[in-house]
């Protein structure tokens, strides 16, 4: 994550509102690794440990997890629910070389966030002889859903600088320069899926997030305004169904 600042003092709504990651693509992960009795893990960017929830209860606690965060708020909140996780606070890119060769190291809705050049070049050197690196990220799938696109030009209306394109970024040519492979050797695996949440929930998620943090600071009237009228166009029953399309991308070394 590029600074502190940015989810400091969100730790609690995060934690609350964020969508979790599909079994479907941790399975995947799962299947990529070593076959160890007892792997080195290590969630980069984690944030509040929300990829540690699905992830260690398919993998056991034989294992040793790590996360490293840029955020005091985040790790204090990560640690309440995950107090055998080692957790570190700092860069990632300049923590990962200070832990053991590493089996998977998975970064979870922040390597858009990261100095990437400088982040695969550290992960290349961490990982062991056989070691996965993974991206996971949940994408609202406004293609799919008149609300999400409303809401996505509410963002682009109010917050200074926002695009919805924010996260389209080459991942996988990025990893595949980064690791000396062919681009097909990064997998790129796609999930998609909805969920129904109050729309008071979804006001909470919102909230959760920077880009509605900045709306929030540049004109909160008319931005919550805006946002409770488009929750009233589409919401049945006081629910709000949301479309995600979820990605991974998965490499192996060696």
């Amino acid at each position: 994550m590029m600074t502190k600042e940015k989810f400091d003092g969100l730790a609690e709504d995060y934690d609350l509102y964020r969508p979790r990651y599909p079994q479907a693509l941790m399975g995947i992960i799962k299947d990529a690794l070593p076959e160890r009795d007892s792997l080195n893990i290590a969630d980069v960017g984690a944030g509040t440990g929300i990829a540690l929830e699905g992830l260690m209860p398919i993998l056991g606690n034989q294992h040793r997890y790590y996360a490293v965060d840029i955020s005091a708020d985040m790790i204090a909140q990560g640690r309440r629910k995950f107090p055998d996780v080692d957790w570190r606070m700092g860069k990632a890119e300049e923590v990962i070389p200070t832990l053991p060769k590493l089996d998977l190291i998975l970064a979870a809705q922040s390597f858009q966030w990261m100095d990437r050049p400088q982040m695969l070049a550290a992960t290349r050197q961490a990982l062991s002889s056989d070691g996965v690196f993974a991206v996971i990220q949940n994408n609202r799938h406004y293609q799919n859903s008149p609300f999400l696109d409303g809401y996505e030009s509410l963002l682009e209306t109010y917050s200074p600088g926002y695009s919805r394109h924010y996260r389209s970024f080459d991942f996988q040519g990025e990893i595949a320069d980064a690791f000396t492979c062919p681009r097909d050797a990064v997998a790129l695996h796609s999930h998609y899926w909805t969920m129904s949440i109050p729309a008071s929930a979804f006001v909470g998620m919102s909230r959760s997030s920077t880009q509605a943090q900045r709306a929030l600071a540049a004109d909160e009237t008319h931005f919550l305004q805006s946002l409770d009228a488009l929750l009233n166009q589409y919401m049945q029953d006081g629910n709000i169904e949301l479309s995600y399309e979820s990605q991974l991308f998965l490499v192996r070394v060696g």
